[in-house]
């Protein structure tokens, strides 16, 4: 077999030749240089004569004294504790009930009659458990003494004392059922055993709904109805993540209904919720300066949130540019070249709006007017 050889050029062979430029290019530094700040696709660079034409005023962020009046909706709600859903432990049958939605109830008041066999049961149970614990006690002090005197056995006295302890256990759990149930035990004797049981309301306050009628049998997770106490009523609001970092507890709220909205009822906030939820926003409770039956729960209403004073960082408004839900401003980065920059926004007042993150204060020159001109120009540019 005939092998090729190798070309030699200025004494060098040509495969020692590569390794060399191989180790050369593997001792090249690194490109470190930053990429470019935008894409191209948010940088439009005008002829002359577009700009004359895109009448552009070019300007800086001033400094200024804003406030805002924030316009938020919600409903009137009432805490947990203050919302009573009445059922009965054993069910039963409705006997009676006179409620109807809009009725008002005070605490402790009777609101249904039930009755059924099992409220029978229970209190001949507790009866005979009772007339028996009397027995066990007798039999327990019996042995008790008989143990004194060494005339039993101690196994007979261990057994009477358990029967005791245990009919003890019994007759105290039947007792506290019959007052589950709304029975007093101190009333229950051998001739004053009842069918039916009174339902009484838990708080005072107005019916909310009704969920039976009479002769309906009921299961112990039955509502029969809805109570709702308006002592403690506030106004839940939903408030956007924008607007959080400027409201706190004890800030002032001015709320009204839709169809009365010249009828303001003032509020303080009184807890804000911690946790934004998927459409950014989370929910402030307010406590109403003075309690007013006419505001049911459930009642939509609208506020007016107003922020204090402020020194703030703003540009006009005519800056700003929205764009895929997003603001966006343009700043000059050459004399006829303008770059699309995201900016985070706070709050506006009279043509201003507050800017927070997205600019550079100590050198961008940033287009006040004839933003959505060039808007338009890059969004054609695109499109080509």
């Amino acid at each position: 077999m005939k092998m090729n050889k190798l070309t030699y050029k200025h004494g060098f062979p040509i495969l020692a030749a590569c390794y060399i430029i191989l180790a050369l290019a593997c001792n090249q530094p690194v490109n470190t240089e930053p990429a470019s700040p935008e894409p191209a696709e948010h940088t439009i660079a005008l002829s002359p004569a577009q700009f004359k034409n895109a009448n552009l005023v070019v300007g800086t962020l001033l400094q200024k004294e804003i406030s805002a009046l924030i316009r938020v909706k919600g409903k009137v709600d009432v805490p947990p504790q203050k919302l009573m859903s009445v059922s009965v432990p054993l069910g039963g049958y409705l006997k009676s009930s006179n409620l109807l939605p809009g009725m008002r109830v005070k605490q402790g008041e009777v609101i249904a009659v039930v009755e059924g066999e099992q409220y029978i049961q229970l209190q001949q149970d507790y009866l005979m458990a009772k007339e028996k614990l009397v027995w066990l006690e007798q039999e327990y002090k019996r042995q008790s003494e008989l143990l004194a005197t060494q005339s039993a056995p101690q196994k007979t006295f261990q057994m009477a004392s358990a029967d005791f302890s245990s009919q003890q256990v019994l007759v105290n759990a039947l007792f506290q059922k019959l007052k589950l149930v709304g029975i007093q035990p101190e009333n229950v004797t051998k001739d004053k055993i009842s069918a039916s049981i009174l339902v009484r309301s838990g708080l005072s306050g107005y019916v909310a709904a009704v969920h039976v009628n009479a002769g309906k049998y009921l299961t112990p997770s039955d509502v029969l109805f809805e109570i709702i106490s308006t002592d403690d009523i506030h106004l839940a609001l939903k408030i956007f993540e924008k607007d959080i970092p400027i409201l706190k507890i004890g800030q002032s709220v001015m709320a009204y209904t839709n169809q009365q909205p010249e009828k303001k009822y003032p509020c303080r906030i009184i807890l804000m919720g911690k946790e934004i939820t998927a459409d950014r926003s989370i929910e402030i409770h307010c406590h109403f300066n003075q309690q007013n039956l006419s505001l049911l729960p459930g009642t939509f209403m609208n506020a007016e949130i107003e922020v204090k004073n402020k020194a703030a960082t703003v540009l006009n408004d005519d800056a700003l540019v929205r764009f895929d839900n997003r603001q966006y401003i343009f700043v000059q980065s050459d004399s006829l070249q303008f770059v699309m920059k995201e900016v985070q926004t706070g709050i506006s007042e009279n043509g201003y709006t507050q800017v927070i993150d997205g600019v550079d204060l100590r050198k961008d020159k940033i287009v006040t007017r004839g933003s959505y001109t060039l808007l338009m120009m890059l969004k054609n540019k695109a499109e080509e």
